[in-house]
């Protein structure tokens, strides 16, 4: 990719049109068997279908060929950040987006609570999906059994689910992040030991190996929630702002506290919103009432990844046809350009993130309509867009917003 980050920020101009991007995470999938039906295809979509017919459609590579996109990468890529230039640790995403001030020095780690068995055998790397109320007994438990290692101040925060963060917090010295994980990423093995990639790093990697130790110890009676995996390491990431680049107002109306920790470091306003996932009316009323605030909505739909994640191909497609379900609702305000996305692909089949380029629709502005008929993989083949980076996608729905000027004489 290249970074158009300085370019576009030269022919970016303020226009009253407005922008709304709807990501619908790990949206992506794959068939179940040969010849099947992604989760897309699979979904009872009328309202996409007849959005699909007068938009522009296409794919988009959001990392690069092959390479499987983090959530974070991902968003940044969409946001027209090539995260191959701007990088950022999971840690440092989930802390501010839950509120954490993070200083120059600090690390800090993004956590999932684990199901671990004999020999420390990892199960479930999400401990069943505990509640957000049985994660924050757990972090109350271990702030208690861990507030420092080796003289260091140590702040355990509560993220939702079987998410959490751990903010190593520096004395004189700053703390590197240098680090590889301890999340194996599979099941039917130990957590790994944390590695210093650096010298600068291996203070950290030894704070995390005795959190690790010490967390598994205040967890033994525990019978589901008895171990702790780590990764996304970070200390204070800096980006240009969004405001300055793209001349935008921008709104994040998100529930997770990664994706809202995303959106405040690039500059977005970030909305108060109901964070339950499957209850989007809250989302929807802070669209409808910030409308006239903003020309810039990012708006994201988080299930669509989780059951993918979990292999279940049902419950993506009913959680893709229940955003189909509120559509109507966002295309009542009228946008200048909509544009619907994934970060990523999270096929069911794989239950895991994957490498996949993910179906982009482009509607409204001054764009063309195309061959493709519905938003499916398949279709995004198809469409006018074609296969494209995922940084391309700012500057194409600047174009369709007329909310660049002409590049050169």
């Amino acid at each position: 990719m290249t970074d158009l980050i300085p370019v576009i920020s030269g022919l970016s101009k303020k226009t009253d049109s407005k922008i709304v991007m709807v990501v619908l995470d790990g949206v992506g999938g794959l068939p179940m068997t040969p010849g099947g039906p992604t989760e897309l295809e699979a979904a009872q979509t009328p309202n996409l279908d007849a959005l699909a017919a007068h938009s522009q459609l296409g794919l988009l590579e959001l990392v690069g060929p092959g390479l499987t996109p983090g959530s974070g990468p991902g968003h940044l890529s969409l946001f027209g950040y090539d995260p191959l230039i701007y990088t950022v640790g999971r840690g440092a995403l989930s802390a501010v987006g839950i509120g954490v001030k993070l200083n120059a020095g600090d690390v800090a780690v993004r956590g999932n609570f684990a199901t671990l068995g004999e020999a420390r055998t990892v199960l479930d790397r999400r401990a069943g999906r505990p509640s957000t109320e049985k994660n924050v007994q757990i972090v109350e438990l271990l702030q208690a059994a861990i507030p420092e290692i080796d003289n260091t101040p140590v702040e355990i925060y509560t993220e939702s689910e079987h998410r959490f963060v751990v903010v190593f917090r520096a004395g004189t010295e700053p703390l590197g992040a240098n680090i590889s994980d301890v999340d194996p990423q599979v099941t039917g093995v130990p957590p790994r030991d944390a590695q210093a990639n650096d010298e600068a790093s291996q203070k950290t990697a030894n704070l995390v190996n005795a959190f690790v130790q010490r967390a598994e110890a205040a967890l033994s009676a525990e019978p589901q929630v008895n171990g702790v995996l780590f990764r996304g390491y970070s200390d204070v990431p800096h980006f240009p702002q969004f405001s300055d680049v793209y001349k935008l107002s921008a709104a994040c109306i998100a529930g997770y506290p990664m994706y809202k920790g995303l959106a405040s470091l690039v500059g977005m306003s970030v909305l108060d919103v109901d964070s339950v996932e499957d209850a989007p009316e809250g989302k929807l009323d802070a669209l409808r009432q910030s409308w006239n605030d903003y020309d810039f909505f990012f708006f994201h739909v988080k299930k669509t990844d989780s059951t993918g994640e979990d292999g279940n191909f049902d419950a993506k497609v009913k959680k893709i046809e229940a955003f189909d379900a509120i559509l109507p609702e966002i295309l009542a305000l009228n946008p200048d350009v909509l544009c619907i996305v994934g970060d990523h692909s999270t096929p069911s089949k794989l239950a895991s993130h994957s490498w996949h380029p993910v179906p982009v629709l482009i509607h409204g502005g001054h764009g063309r309509s195309d061959l493709a008929a519905r938003f499916t993989e398949t279709e995004g083949q198809r469409g006018s867009l074609g296969l494209r980076p995922g940084t391309a996608l700012m500057p194409l729905l600047m174009a369709n917003a007329l909310k660049l000027e002409k590049y050169g004489a």
